[in-house]
């Protein structure tokens, strides 16, 4: 009877080396076969909800461009090892050892744990393999990756999205390699999510996918790599973890969902609302022509204007605000009375800046704002009191969801949407709506109050944002307007819980969608990652206005 061998890890943590202490080296060539590109971080990458709004960002000069670490291993020798030994290749695709920027997860957070766990796990639970590890964060860096295993005898590689927007799984996907793409949750998702509904509508042969917050659902489908020393093609490599990943996914919980009943108007009338509402974007200082969607008015507004009404507000109702703030909050951490001030006073000008314009609904490009010194305090704490109060207040100027908000709020009498970069997870057959902006009045502005917490903007620590503990056990609907395609994307599911998980955004409602589950991860790179979440049963309300206005419901699960 033969022993099974331990596998081989070969990287700089399985020797003993301090990652975050090489991180902050000079770029230098180190020891043959051994690429080391140090970072030089910048100050503001933006949250890991829109990519687009980030990138325009850095690109207009609102902060210097990263040079993200590279850290490749040795390539892998065709002699090493035994005969027949599967040899993979792990890429951690993130930035550094210690996260530079203020993104997912969050600034300064460590993933050396993460990865010496995962490392720990594969040698426990995968003998006879041999593991080979690498970091990346740019194309380049993937297609020297791939330039250095030219020739060596290395069977497949698990591509681990660790940070959110680094574009590394395509270039290793183009290797034509079997490829395990996986999410490290709370952390990689935007970008796992875009990517991988890429790669599934391109019909990717080669690539299969994990998306849990089990790692033991990483390693069994890490095992499904054995087939490919048996001769198997990469197809059938990719075959087998969809069905172990379906094998794995719990099946659909308890149907039933709390009594909930919706007064909403007719559809002609919150037509004509929506006509008659307003939305203010600020996106930056510059002027720019109104547009609309759905016949919903969108009027542009500098920072300025917002700042100046924020700076002029009344010391006395900004005190008056603050108190009543902190005394509705069951917990306060890491947020001074300073700081909860300055957000009461961006609340008042945001309250100030609507009156002015006649609007009923404002988004601004808040981190691009805050970072640029534009205005002198994050919205968010005034975005939740705005949406309690039956008006609109929306994240990172997203006119897409303020719209669908806009919309929605009306139809249903003032129930408020709810922006969020969802998450999937496998683990438990749930998506997770996270955000640093949420509702504490989801039934709408009489409706009953939901415990909340006042905490910091989750990715830079900075400011002071609101994690909402919402109710459970009620449907929700989750929408996004597309105006381009005259479109409606449609999923519903039922709330059961909330994750006070510390990586990602704060408000984290938990849900089991309805339908299929697995359709879920196709639609990402169309749509974007955003999506606008409301309690209640919209179905036919939702299909009604479509109807009216000539647009089409795309149902995601």
């Amino acid at each position: 009877m033969k022993t099974a061998q331990a596998p081989i890890v070969t990287n700089e943590l399985s020797r003993g080396v301090d990652l975050a202490r090489i991180a902050r080296q000079p770029a230098r060539t180190s020891a043959p076969g051994i690429l080391d590109v140090r970072a030089s971080a910048a100050a503001y990458s933006g949250c890991g909800c829109c990519p687009l709004s980030r990138r325009s960002f850095l690109m207009k000069g609102g902060a210097a461009c990263v040079t993200a670490l590279a850290l490749s291993a040795r390539p892998v020798d065709a002699a090493e090892g035994p005969a027949g030994r599967p040899r993979i290749r792990i890429v951690y695709v993130l930035f550094g050892p210690k996260q530079p920027r203020p993104t997912w997860p969050n600034i300064g957070f460590d993933f050396v744990p993460v990865m010496q766990r995962l490392e720990s796990e594969l040698a426990k639970e995968c003998p006879g393999f041999q593991f080979v590890t690498t970091m990346a964060s740019t194309e380049a860096e993937a297609k020297k990756i791939i330039e250095e295993d030219q020739g060596s005898s290395v069977d497949g590689y698990l591509v681990y999205q660790m940070n959110n927007w680094p574009r590394v799984v395509q270039t290793i996907a183009a290797s034509g390699k079997p490829v395990l793409y996986a999410d490290f949750t709370y952390a990689g998702t935007g970008g796992f999510l875009t990517y991988n509904a890429a790669l599934l509508r391109a019909r990717s042969p080669n690539v299969g996918f994990v998306s849990s917050s089990e790692l033991g659902d990483l390693i069994e489908a890490v095992k499904c790599f054995e087939l490919v020393r048996q001769g198997r093609t990469p197809s059938e490599f990719v075959a087998a973890t969809a069905r172990l990943r379906e094998r794995r996914t719990p099946p659909p919980g308890s149907a039933a969902w709390a009594e909930d009943p919706i007064r909403c108007l007719s559809i002609s009338e919150c037509v004509s609302r929506m006509k008659s509402s307003k939305v203010l974007a600020i996106r930056d200082q510059n002027p720019a022509p109104a547009t609309e969607i759905m016949g919903i008015p969108i009027v542009y507004v500098p920072f300025a204007e917002l700042n100046g009404l924020a700076q002029a507000a009344d010391p006395d109702e900004v005190r008056l605000w603050a108190d009543r703030w902190e005394h509705g909050a069951r917990r306060i951490e890491g947020v001074t009375r300073e700081t909860i001030e300055q957000s009461a006073a961006m609340y008042l000008g945001q309250k100030a800046l609507l009156q002015k314009h006649g609007a009923n609904a404002i988004t601004i490009n808040c981190l691009g704002g805050f970072y640029g010194n534009h205005i002198n305090a994050y919205p968010c704490l005034g975005f939740c009191q705005l949406v309690d109060d039956g008006l609109v207040g929306a994240c990172e100027c997203d006119i897409r969801s303020t719209a669908t908000m806009v919309a929605i709020t009306t139809l249903t009498r003032g129930r408020p949407g709810y922006i969020s970069d969802p998450v999937m997870d496998s683990a438990k057959r749930e998506i997770i709506y996270a955000h640093c902006v949420a509702p504490t009045r989801v039934f709408g502005p009489s409706g009953a109050a939901n415990p909340y917490e006042i905490l910091t903007h989750s990715e830079d620590r900075q400011g002071a944002s609101l994690r909402s503990l919402m109710p459970v056990g009620y449907l929700t609907t989750t929408l996004e307007f597309e105006p381009k395609r005259k479109e409606i994307m449609f999923h519903q599911a039922k709330a059961v819980g909330n994750d006070a998980n510390d990586r990602a955004c704060r408000t984290k409602l938990r849900a089991q969608p309805l339908g299929d589950f697995e359709k879920l991860f196709s639609m990402w790179d169309v749509w974007g990652w955003h999506r606008v979440t409301f309690y209640g049963d919209l179905k036919e309300p939702v299909h009604a206005l479509a109807d009216a206005v000539g647009w089409k419901v795309v149902t995601e699960t």
